[in-house]
Order: C-alpha cells, then sequence, then structure tokens
C-alpha cells in the first residue's frame, strides 16, 4: 500500500509543478485562507487515485464540510493536497502533498512529497522513516538546540517560547516540511501556537515517529491523536524524543 500512496503522491506533485508558473486565482475560505483551482484539482486526483486502491473513506481538506457533524472512521485516509497553498502562490517551493493513513486515531502510514525539490518522505508504522528512499533518523545531540517555524503563520506566542528557552537559531520552512526536517535530524523543535487541522500534520506525523520525534499536544500532553469531534488541531510542541528544554 505505502508504494502506491507514494506513486500518487508523486503524480499530485507533478500535477502541481504543471501549474506552478502559471497565473492562478485565488479565492479565500471562511476563515480568511487562500485556496485555488490547484487545491481543487489535486484533491479530486488524489482521491479518484486512492478510491481505485482502498475501501477506507477518504477525508481531504477541500470537500470536508465544517457545517456537518463529523463523521468516525476506524480506518480512514487524510488528505492535503496542497498543504502550504501561501508558500505556492509565493513560488517559494514550501509546499507539500500530504497523505496519511489513520487507525483507531493514530497515523499509521504518511507520505509528504515536496514537488519543487523533488524530495518525498515517507513512513509506516514500525517499519522506519524514509526520504528519497534512504533512512533517516533524528540523531542531533548538540547543546545547541535549532528551532524551526513557519514561513508565513509565526505568531508573538510562538517567537516568545524561542525566546523562553533561548532557542536563536530558528529555520523557517513552509507546510508539513518543518516536521520532516525534525525527522531528517536538521533541526530539534517545532512550537505550533495557532491554528492547524488533521490533515496538515498527520503524514508528517507518522514520519516524525518512526524517526525518533514525537507531538505532544499540549492540552492533554500526551501524543497528539486524530478522528476527534473537530479536525482542528490543539497547540503542539513537535519535537525529538528525549529533548528536555
Amino acid at each position: 500500500m505505502l508504494n502506491e500512496i507514494i506513486r500518487i503522491a508523486e503524480e499530485a506533485g507533478k500535477k502541481i509543478l504543471d501549474f506552478y508558473n502559471s497565473a492562478i486565482a485565488t479565492y479565500y475560505k471562511e476563515d480568511g485562507s487562500p485556496v485555488t483551482k490547484v487545491d481543487w484539482v489535486i484533491s479530486e486526483l488524489i482521491i479518484d487515485k486512492i478510491a481505485k486502491i482502498s475501501n477506507y473513506p477518504i477525508v481531504s481538506e477541500e470537500i470536508y464540510d465544517f457545517n456537518v457533524p463529523r463523521k468516525h472512521y476506524e480506518n480512514f485516509w487524510l488528505v492535503d493536497p496542497l498543504d502550504g497553498t501561501k508558500d505556492f502562490l509565493a513560488k517559494n517551493g514550501q509546499f507539500t502533498v500530504n497523505i496519511a493513513l489513520i487507525e483507531n486515531g493514530n497515523p499509521i502510514l504518511g507520505v509528504v512529497n515536496v514537488p519543487v525539490s523533488g524530495n518525498i518522505y515517507y513512513a509506516s508504522k514500525n517499519r522506519g522513516a524514509f526520504k528519497n528512499g534512504i533512512g533517516i533518523y533524528n540523531y542531533r545531540n548538540s547543546a545547541e538546540i535549532i528551532g524551526t517555524d513557519s514561513c508565513f503563520h509565526s505568531t508573538e506566542k510562538t517567537q516568545d517560547f524561542f525566546r523562553r528557552h533561548n532557542i536563536t537559531n530558528i529555520k523557517k520552512y513552509g507546510s508539513a516540511i518543518k516536521l520532516c526536517k525534525i525527522a531528517e535530524g536538521e533541526v530539534d523543535i517545532y512550537p505550533r501556537l495557532n491554528g492547524t487541522k488533521e490533515w496538515d500534520t498527520a503524514a508528517g506525523h507518522i514520519i516524525l515517529n518512526e524517526a525518533g520525534g514525537e507531538i505532544i499536544d499540549l492540552v492533554t500532553n500526551e501524543e497528539m491523536i486524530y478522528d476527534k469531534e473537530s479536525v482542528k488541531n490543539n497547540f503542539f510542541i513537535a519535537k525529538r524524543k528525549g529533548l528536555i528544554l
């Protein structure tokens, strides 16, 4: 199953690049976040491809209806067809295709494709995490803690977190790339102190878990879970395991 999802993510990434240098009409959702024709086209592509290989329900950002009660499933797919629409529109290359499989509230398979760089990260439960076919793990053991922050969604609370913990080396990335950078050991910690949704994090979450990292929900103080009453995530801290501030 993982290989098929990798191929779907790669195909979606190539399709996104067909639009990358074109003028794209931009619309805005109720929460003020941008959405483009590309988001919808890629969502349809991924849903169609997954439906041909799996009978599990698919929850995709672009088809989710916030106005009806959420349905709950033992197994389902979580899809963000274009994570980092603002990065896509800024043409900074910091956007991804995210596909994850959830089982009993936990991600068990995930693929994050970065179309512009060609990097593809993936993992499945208890089988390790990989980047472009090579195993990755966060082996960082340095006195200096390196943080990561969003290109477009940083907040004063996030910046205050870094100041309070004397973290001065902060690398900015878009989309799920931040989680993948912890997974491959380039950074140590990512505090997310403003809104995200389950499809933003699920694929990167399993990759991070399999690479020696964790995402701690700041409400429960436990590993973040999925298939909640709301698709909105609580604020969280993603980090390599064992990191003590």
